[in-house]
């Protein structure tokens, strides 16, 4: 685990915020995610499974597609997903098909409720060592801004 720059924490703030907007909407299904690269901010997205009734479009999800479709490719080399819940499985392996070898999240796994998770036996660092180290992370930025939405599955 690395820290977060201080633009990491300024973008993972404002991921947080739209998180908690969501939420204090009513909203039942409130995940983030931006994906910053370059120094600048690619795009924010928002888990979009409710609205679609597709169970992949989680918050990260969205954020590479659309990332991709602005920077014209699907290699994501050198891009940094932020995310306002550590990701699942399904999005971290989405993550390393994209190629981005950075990840920086606000709620911990630890600190989730066990519904966000299917493989429960699975952690981030079992994603890293079976890539080779290809990317790095690091989680519980802002997390204290968040734990109240993810803390108890729904």
């Amino acid at each position: 685990m690395t820290d977060a720059t201080t633009f990491e924490r300024e973008v993972m703030q404002a991921v947080a915020d739209h998180a908690c907007d969501l939420h204090a909407q009513g909203r039942n299904i409130v995940f983030t995610a931006a994906v910053i690269k370059d120094g600048k901010v690619v795009c924010h997205a928002r888990n979009e499974v409710g609205d679609t009734g597709d169970v992949s479009r989680h918050a990260e999800i969205v954020a590479m597609a659309e990332a991709s479709d602005m920077l014209g490719t699907r290699d994501l080399s050198g891009a940094t997903l932020l995310a306002s819940c550590q990701p699942c499985e399904m999005c971290l392996a989405a993550m390393r098909w994209a190629q981005i070898d950075r990840v920086v999240f606000a709620a911990q796994k630890a600190n989730a409720g066990d519904a966000f998770f299917r493989f429960p036996g699975l952690e981030i660092t079992d994603f890293q060592t079976a890539s080779d180290g290809g990317f790095t992370f690091v989680g519980g930025v802002c997390e204290d801004a968040v734990a109240h939405i993810y803390k108890d599955a729904p």
